[in-house]
């Protein structure tokens, strides 16, 4: 199991370096949008610093979970942005759901590794 989590933690940080760095960078091509995909991009490129802001978090998040640091942490604060991923290729761009569902179950799958860093959060007082 310990090997499972490891192939699984380095495979998402990988993941998430490749398209921070690919954004930053500008290796990659703009997807071509059309329909209701065109609109929810001209909101993101309206929102000046929402994209540059995900994209940092993600490239955080991927060295942290390469380095094996603070992956209790990083499997929160990734959370909505691999939701927001998730539901983005749900319902605009479906041909890309096979890899945001590995990010989503695999990031639930590290939080339940980990489980026991998050008891505390859970418990009343």
């Amino acid at each position: 199991m310990k090997t499972t989590t490891i192939i699984i933690r380095t495979l998402i940080g990988l993941l998430l370096l490749f398209v921070s760095i690919g954004y930053f960078l500008k290796l990659m091509p703009e997807p071509t949008a059309n329909g209701n995909f065109k609109a929810f991009d001209v909101g993101l490129v309206s929102a000046v610093y929402l994209m540059p802001l995900a994209k940092f978090i993600e490239l955080l998040c991927g060295l942290s979970f390469i380095l094996d640091r603070y992956v209790t942490l990083t499997s929160i604060l990734i959370l909505p942005i691999i939701l927001n991923i998730l539901f983005l290729d749900y319902y605009l761009t479906p041909q890309a759901l096979p890899i945001s569902i590995f990010l989503f179950l695999g990031n639930f799958f590290l939080i339940y590794k980990h489980w026991d860093n998050y008891k505390s959060l859970f418990s009343v007082k």
